[in-house]
């Protein structure tokens, strides 16, 4: 017996989501991912703020940009959300009476927050279809690594990896190296000294047996 071919997802799959899943369509099949979690909203919050303010309206930096958060994407067959995306200016111009619920526009630069539930499809299944349409540049922010890999198009179906930036460092990373961001603006305020998380961190240092070595000592 023949396996019938898969039935392709339409649009009108992504319509018919659960309104708390992210709904896209790669390569034909229908991806459903759930909400994020507090890290990965937090990384993808505190970048698109500090991008929005000062690449897209100027406010600490040059401008020249049009930043949008979660924009649902249309190219070829394909539906894809990424965290945020970028356009230079010009490229991205409504008109008048336009107000689709979605771009047909290439971004210039994109950047997807990985979570365990995410980072395999945004590698092996987005980054190729970023590469096809022509996205120069591509950011994955790892917020559990405090890493971001960054990504140039190098003209040959596909993407160069320029390098990973982050940690507790500023950082400067084309297309947007014109300003330094600094970590907060990335990964987000530090948890508070009195937080349950930090008085978590503690209390389990404070709980750790001391090892071999030290024990030998006393």
């Amino acid at each position: 017996m023949v396996a019938k071919p898969k039935k392709r997802a339409t649009y009108q799959d992504v319509l018919d989501a659960p309104e708390h899943m992210v709904a896209e369509i790669l390569d034909g099949e229908l991806f459903l991912t759930s909400g994020s979690r507090r890290k990965h909203l937090e990384n993808a919050s505190s970048l698109g703020a500090f991008l929005k303010s000062a690449f897209d309206f100027g406010i600490g930096g040059p401008g020249g940009w049009r930043v949008l958060k979660k924009p649902e994407l249309h190219h070829d067959l394909d539906i894809v959300v990424p965290d945020i995306a970028g356009w230079r200016d010009g490229r991205l111009v409504d008109a008048p009476d336009e107000d689709e619920p979605y771009i047909t526009v290439v971004p210039d630069w994109l950047c997807e927050v990985q979570s365990p539930g995410t980072a395999r499809i945004d590698r092996m299944k987005k980054m190729p279809i970023y590469a096809r349409e022509g996205v120069r540049h591509v950011w994955l922010a790892d917020p559990r690594e405090r890493a971001i890999d960054v990504y140039r198009l190098n003209g040959r179906g596909g993407f160069t990896f320029v390098g990973t930036v982050g940690g507790d460092e500023p950082i400067r990373a084309e297309p947007f190296d014109d300003v330094e961001i600094a970590p907060t603006f990335v990964w987000g305020r530090p948890a508070a000294p009195g937080s349950a998380k930090t008085v978590a961190k503690k209390k389990r240092a404070s709980t750790k047996k001391p090892s071999a070595r030290t024990s030998r000592r006393r």
